[in-house]
């Protein structure tokens, strides 16, 4: 079993290798947690950058990712790809939005990205 452990860490790290030759995207950690330390709602996660009116419109199509909480987690993680490009330097606001199985919005949060640093959003409820 040792050997196929090492067999799957050389061909991750063969893959990523790919990836960031290809000139792949950077990825950003956005940590996402609900209001007063509860757990996180079930349903669907929306995560993106803020579009530049503040319409929650997104600038790039790869600056976008989706999650689902289960409502048994404090926290979810996941991880959000910058267009290409982007300067790591700018600030920029992450939106996370948490959405039930029919679409109504349950909470919303956002939180500005300094840097490469992970970002951490608390959702307040919007809808009871």
């Amino acid at each position: 079993m040792k050997r196929l452990a090492d067999r799957r860490t050389v061909l991750l790290a063969a893959a990523a290798a790919v990836a960031a030759g290809a000139g792949a995207a950077p990825a950003l950690e956005v940590r996402i947690g609900f209001e007063g330390g509860g757990f996180v709602p079930k349903g669907r996660l929306a995560v993106f950058l803020d579009g530049p009116g503040g319409q929650d419109q997104v600038r790039h199509p790869a600056a976008r990712t989706m999650a689902k909480s289960d409502g048994g987690s404090r926290t979810i993680s996941v991880f959000l790809s910058l267009p290409p490009g982007t300067d790591p330097s700018v600030p920029q606001r992450i939106v996370a939005r948490l959405q039930r199985a029919d679409g109504w919005l349950l909470a919303r949060g956002s939180a500005r990205r300094d840097g490469g640093a992970p970002v951490f959003v608390t959702l307040y409820t919007v809808m009871r």
